[in-house]
């Protein structure tokens, strides 16, 4: 492991909702956290408390391009809530890029997990050579500082790492993004370097999904992609607004698996179901309509009996690379389907 090196601040930051009168009133209405631009939330329910990991959005004058250039994070944030009516408790520079050896630059979409009294936390970073690895870091508390592994985890690339821990104690890890993510580039296990996209009447490409080892450090399996089907069983196709573009995030909602993703170009988040960690999942409607900047990305978590909604837009400053975390309510209906309730 890499030590942890000047990156790392003891910072925090706090929003307080005073005049709240329920947790639907206190944040829904607005950013989890002010005066810090966070994006792309993962949440997670640990002793009580909802921890929001998220990428720290800046303006680092880096160009726009097709592949992302100007979402330059170096590091991550970790947002508490101890109570949904505040205060929201921001902790900062958990993991700086600098702290990472084999990473360059981009600090994309995060996720974490625990097991026993270790917190891990799973990142996607560009290497040296410019092509997106998946790396785990480690800590004795879920908001950090974590030390990253010295090697990204073999055998698996793209971006958005999201795990799930089954009721087994199994986890699964789940990667994948199209266009500056990369996933067209990898060929099963291995990158190619070469946009290969299949035709638009051609199944979708999926996510790619594999068990991991009981330390959460390494893949247990090969990765195997997850194939998303229409109510019919076939897959959907390449061409297909409802297909599969990043942010993969997986849950067990009462017993059933819950395939959130965003569609890309269509804006919209959208979930898929399965009665396997591996699918394939059926596509079943959008939970999220679009909202304020290109990218959209979510995750849920319940909170006590209630599932909430972790998203990002970018109402506040207007521009599509500097987002702030935002929490709605989740309906789930009694056929399965799920909606945000976003005002």
């Amino acid at each position: 492991m890499s030590g942890a090196g000047t990156g790392v601040e003891d910072v925090t930051r706090t929003t307080t909702a005073a005049d709240a009168v329920a947790p639907e009133v206190a944040l829904i209405d607005g950013p989890l956290v002010d005066g810090v631009f966070t994006a792309d939330p993962s949440g997670h329910v640990w002793d009580g408390v909802l921890y929001v990991y998220a990428s720290h959005d800046e303006d680092t004058g880096a160009s726009d391009s097709d592949e992302g250039g100007h979402y330059d994070m170096r590091d991550y944030r970790v947002i508490e809530l101890r109570d949904l009516a505040g205060p929201a408790i921001e902790h900062a520079q958990v993991l700086h890029v600098d702290d990472v050896p084999w990473a360059a630059r981009q600090m994309w979409a995060p996720d974490a997990a625990r097991r026993g009294d270790t917190y891990y936390l799973f990142f996607p970073a560009r290497d040296h050579e410019g092509v997106f690895r998946i790396g785990v870091a480690t800590s004795s508390s879920p908001t950090g500082p974590f030390v990253a592994e010295c090697q990204p985890i073999a055998g698996i690339g793209s971006i958005d790492p999201a795990v799930l821990v089954d009721d087994d104690e199994s986890a699964y890890l789940y990667v994948g993004g199209l266009q500056g993510g990369q996933l067209q580039r990898w060929d099963g296990d291995t990158y190619t370097g070469v946009d290969t996209y299949p035709a638009d009447d051609a199944p979708a490409l999926g996510p790619r999904v594999a068990r991991l080892t009981d330390d959460l450090l390494a893949l247990a399996e090969p990765t195997r992609e997850v194939l998303v089907t229409d109510e019919t069983g076939t897959p959907l196709t390449q061409g297909d607004p409802r297909r599969f573009f990043e942010g993969p995030w997986v849950s067990r909602v009462d017993g059933v698996y819950h395939l959130l993703y965003s569609t890309g170009s269509t804006h919209t988040l959208v979930h898929a179901t399965s009665d396997s960690p591996y699918g394939p999942f059926t596509y079943r409607g959008t939970v999220l309509e679009p909202v304020a900047g290109w990218t959209t990305h979510g995750s849920i978590a319940q909170v006590g009996d209630r599932w909430y909604l972790l998203y990002h837009d970018a109402q506040v400053s207007g521009r599509d690379h500097l987002r702030n975390v935002r929490i709605a309510p989740l309906t789930v209906h009694a056929d399965g389907r799920l909606t945000a309730e976003v005002r």
